[in-house]
């Protein structure tokens, strides 16, 4: 690839809202680097989605320590192509990254420590060639270790440099109340709060929501499409070289396609009558709520990026829309 220069009209391209009540604003659409941007990926092709979604005015970028495979490899990677391409935009980005999933053997390896989270996230920092993220997660809470540890090693972060906010994923509502509490007696408030949510995973509307507006704090879903369920990549059945169709995939599986195809293909036909594939309807049905910030897209190829991205022009749902979409999803 040739020396990168960013697109002069990217700021064009997309919208921004607040980050609950910050003076933070993200990109309405954000890249997670969950898959296809490790080791056992092809470089050029994380790469060439990186400065594509940057061009389109993506500015943040989601990781976590153990992104891969192998674990790590995703932050590497990534410090590759921020040497190579964005350095002089890094005022520019977003960059997170979080803790709480095994990363290496021992007792300190995983979980919700002061020891674990703070030297995962120096390893962090040294992987990405950076000298702070902008976004310090607690990757799950830790059923073992009090959330006053947890959130003080958060708070260290911002303290000692390594970060300039935190946030919590996969945190319930009770906890998450919980947590902020301490976070704010601390004086570092709790920024943003990154829970799995789609149309049919909405467990976050049982009071994670209320939460989360409740103390100002915004929320950006993970798995918006729910592993491929909604696009079209199933409609006709399962592809062959599709994760469903992979013995060994942890997320998806031909009985997860079966379950939910006849209502995939009813919201299909919802999407099409509104301009829209089922991708980009499922992505602007998250954006309808206030509370949601950014959404947080995965991709495994350049196309991806640019088709959600250009589906965002299209976010209002009429009543009836809404009703449609719930009467299918209640089948």
């Amino acid at each position: 690839m040739s020396e990168y220069r960013a697109d002069e009209r990217r700021y064009e391209m997309i919208g921004y809202r607040r980050t609950g009540r910050s003076g933070l604003r993200l990109p309405l659409v954000s890249l997670g680097l969950w898959h296809n941007f490790g080791g056992v990926d092809v470089y050029e092709n994380g790469r060439a989605m990186v400065r594509r979604a940057f061009d389109l005015g993506i500015t943040h970028f989601d990781l976590a320590n153990n992104y891969g495979p192998p674990p790590g490899s995703a932050e590497e990677n990534f410090g590759r192509l921020l040497a190579r391409d964005l350095k002089p935009y890094r005022d520019e980005l977003i960059i997170s990254t979080k803790a709480g999933y095994l990363m290496w053997p021992g007792p300190y390896g995983e979980w919700g420590s002061r020891k674990y989270l703070i030297a995962s996230l120096d390893q962090s920092l040294k992987r990405m060639g950076l000298d702070y993220v902008d976004i310090f997660y607690s990757h799950r809470p830790d059923p073992d270790t009090p959330f006053e540890e947890t959130m003080s090693a958060l708070d260290y972060a911002v303290r000692s440099g390594r970060a300039l906010y935190v946030g919590l994923s996969n945190y319930s509502a009770e906890q998450t109340r919980a947590a902020v509490r301490i976070l704010k007696d601390l004086g570092t408030p709790c920024l943003i709060h990154q829970p799995r949510y789609n149309l049919f995973d909405r467990w976050v509307e049982g009071g994670l929501l209320d939460v989360l507006d409740d103390e100002g704090i915004g929320a950006i879903p993970f798995s918006p499409l729910a592993q491929g369920l909604l696009t079209n990549r199933y409609l006709n059945g399962i592809p062959a070289d599709s994760r469903a169709a992979s013995d060994t995939s942890p997320f998806l599986s031909a009985r997860d396609v079966d379950a939910t195809l006849v209502k995939v293909r009813r919201l299909n036909e919802i999407a099409h009558a509104r301009g829209q594939n089922l991708s980009q309807m499922a992505v602007n049905w998250l954006l309808r709520l206030p509370t949601i910030t950014s959404v947080l897209i995965g991709a495994s190829k350049v196309s991806q990026i640019e088709d959600i991205v250009g589906g965002l022009s299209n976010a209002q749902f009429s009543a009836r829309e809404l009703a449609d979409i719930e009467h299918v999803l209640t089948m």
